[in-house]
């Protein structure tokens, strides 16, 4: 839509260039087409770098955006991005498709389908399962019954996802107004599940805001896992059982996590990391190492914390 169109819609008084919009995205992956906000002095030295068509921004830093881009001045950027997220969501229908297929496919005959879904050679899909609009998935994939596939998403080859599981789901993602009502941020990015990837009964994968959630080549996930919107997990990770994972958060390869372990938003968990059961990350960590407790802490540290813990609740009795 227009600039102008979209500027009225989301109440945000605009008078420049006009310039066709077609979505929403980062300020360091935004193009000149796309619209991108600005609440964050970390991003700050992203803000002369941007190829955004437009940022939605507090007055104070409009000036430091590129000649290029043109700034929508308002102290609620978060907000307005949040109200004009909506007009680039994909539109929800409940008309169905048939799937371009490759060769010796087994699919139950109560799995629905939207449209333009592309299957592999010799992939199997069980009663229940629900695969969404411009779905694509790989050769020898099983999916067991009652999975959901959301619009847009991508299964590798070679995977196993098991029963109750949803890829692509929304993001929990809300802007707030000065009065505490809570807006949606709708969640147009997708979710992309890698080749050889194996993934329990009764988990989520939530699609990203604007790009991609990724589950890398060669993980296994558990039941009863949660990977939030634009999340990162590295190739051959493995996660048992109550693992969650915050916004953001982005991982190396060959990662372990415990049962019950998580983390927060936005850090990195570096290459061969193990996160004991019930840890707690906090902040990014090194590769190479085990880490326990909350916050997550090296393993050796975290024992000995527990035996002078031991100790001093002995001489108190």
């Amino acid at each position: 839509m227009k600039l102008t169109q979209l500027s009225q819609q989301i109440n945000l008084p605009f008078s420049g260039t006009d310039i066709e919009i077609t979505g929403l995205h980062t300020l360091i992956e935004a193009t000149p087409s796309q619209i991108s906000f600005f609440n964050d002095k970390k991003y700050l030295a992203q803000l002369s770098t941007t190829q955004a068509g437009a940022v939605l921004i507090a007055q104070e830093y409009a000036h430091l955006l590129p000649s290029s881009t043109i700034a929508l001045v308002t102290d609620e950027a978060y907000l307005k991005l949040a109200l004009a997220s909506k007009f680039f969501a994909h539109k929800i229908e409940t008309k169905g498709g048939h799937p371009t297929m490759g060769k010796n496919c087994d699919i139950d005959k109560r799995v629905r389908f939207g449209k333009d879904v592309t299957l592999g050679d010799n992939v199997t899909i069980m009663a229940g399962a629900y695969v969404g609009d411009s779905v694509t998935i790989g050769s020898n994939t099983l999916i067991y019954p009652n999975v959901t596939l959301y619009h847009h998403s991508h299964i590798g080859a070679d995977c196993i996802i098991h029963s109750g599981t949803v890829i692509g789901s929304d993001g929990y993602g809300f802007a707030h107004t000065k009065m505490g009502e809570h807006i949606k941020i709708y969640q147009n990015g997708n979710a992309v599940i890698e080749d050889d990837v194996e993934i329990g009964a009764n988990c989520v994968v939530d699609r990203a805001v604007f790009g991609t959630t990724y589950i890398r080549k060669g993980t296994k996930l558990d039941n009863l896992i949660q990977i939030a919107h634009n999340c990162d997990v590295g190739e051959y990770s493995l996660m048992a059982s109550q693992v969650g994972l915050a916004g953001s958060t982005t991982t190396g390869r060959n990662i372990v996590m415990g049962g019950q372990s998580a983390s927060a938003g936005h850090l990195h968990i570096g290459d061969f990391t193990t996160v004991a059961g019930k840890g707690g990350v906090t902040k990014s960590l090194s590769g190479g190492k085990t880490y326990a407790g909350f916050p997550a802490i090296e393993h050796r540290r975290w024992l000995k914390m527990q035996a002078k813990i031991a100790s001093l609740l002995k001489r108190k009795k």
